[in-house]
């Protein structure tokens, strides 16, 4: 069997054929695949429609709710008992600050109840891990290491614990935030052109957040919620600076503050979007640009591990199976 290997894995004719299946396989496949790839337009649209009709029916449920009670408030009252350990234990005052809301709005999560849910994350992750890192270091692992030792592991296991759903916060609003800036240029754009053809402010966000779901579910749902709060709240002007407070973006606070003055000193809203879309669609191509050239750095070590053999192995493995025969 050994020989048979070393035979057929010293043979060039053999190792010419086989480098060129592999090239002619992986032709194929590159041209191929994206024939038979399937259109996730229809799937993306379902979803932005979704998610639409979730937080209309959440609204009216409010609604009834309010008039059922007969009180003033639509916030959500949530007897569950993670909200119960909260208030029990006044995790508010302990965990949460000034801007934990606002970094769970940031995330997509609205309400009294996330914000629960996240409380009594910290509180009950830590203890669980710590638990499960004992259980695993004392009883399955088996160590001969001091005890101290392997309790001191379980705490630092536990504090990586509480820190957990900040990490999990903190890469729902970079997707949100990286997902809402790719498509921001283009909803500008779409505003832009409403605005020009003669809708309201109103009308020109309801008509971008239902062409914007293709390319961005979470801008599609931001423009979506700013939509009923200028149709609902006394000042127009909260209303623009909570998209911005809820996006955590830069060009979208921008776009507020030009909407802002827009209204308030009466000049053209289509001349401050125009302008900030051009703004914005220069950044895009300043980020994308940017990312481009940090590319041949990055390359480097994949080239050294992975193309410099291989290279290498085509180069000078004909000298080298001349140099054995001989």
């Amino acid at each position: 069997m050994m020989d048979l290997l070393f035979r057929y894995g010293t043979d060039p004719q053999f190792l010419v054929m086989m480098l060129t299946f592999l090239a002619v396989t992986g032709t194929v496949v590159t041209f191929v695949l994206p024939v038979f790839e399937r259109d996730k337009l229809k799937s993306r649209m379902k979803s932005a429609a979704t998610e639409r009709e979730k937080i209309r029916n959440r609204e009216r449920a409010a609604l009834a709710k309010k008039e059922q009670s007969g009180r003033g408030s639509l916030r959500n009252q949530d007897q569950s008992f993670m909200r119960d350990l909260v208030d029990k234990f006044n995790l508010k005052k302990v965990l949460a600050d000034e801007s934990t809301a606002g970094n769970l709005r940031m995330a997509g999560f609205r309400g009294q109840g996330p914000l629960a849910v996240y409380l009594f994350a910290r509180f009950v992750l830590p203890a669980i891990l710590f638990l499960v890192a004992l259980f695993y270091l004392f009883v399955l692992l088996k160590l001969d290491h001091p005890p101290m030792m392997k309790v001191s592991a379980a705490i630092v296991v536990a504090i990586i614990g509480f820190y957990l759903p900040n990490l999990y916060i903190s890469n729902l609003i970079k997707k949100r935030q990286l997902s809402i800036q790719r498509a921001w240029p283009d909803s500008l754009d779409l505003m832009l052109i409403c605005v020009e053809s003669g809708m309201s402010v109103e009308v020109a966000f309801r008509k971008v957040s239902e062409e914007i779901a293709v390319q961005s579910i979470p801008l599609a749902e931001e423009l979506t919620l700013a939509t009923a709060e200028l149709s609902y709240l006394q000042e127009r002007r909260q209303a623009y600076e909570n998209l911005a407070t809820r996006t955590g973006l830069d060009s979208v606070r921008a776009v507020s503050t030009a909407m802002i003055q827009a209204e308030r000193y009466g000049t053209p809203v289509s001349t401050a979007l125009r302008v900030l879309a051009d703004e914005n669609r220069e950044m895009r191509m300043t980020l994308a640009e940017k990312k481009a050239a940090a590319l041949p750095p990055k390359l480097t070590v994949p080239m050294i591990i992975f193309f410099l053999p291989v290279l290498f192995a085509v180069i000078m493995g004909p000298a080298i199976l001349k140099v054995m025969k001989l």
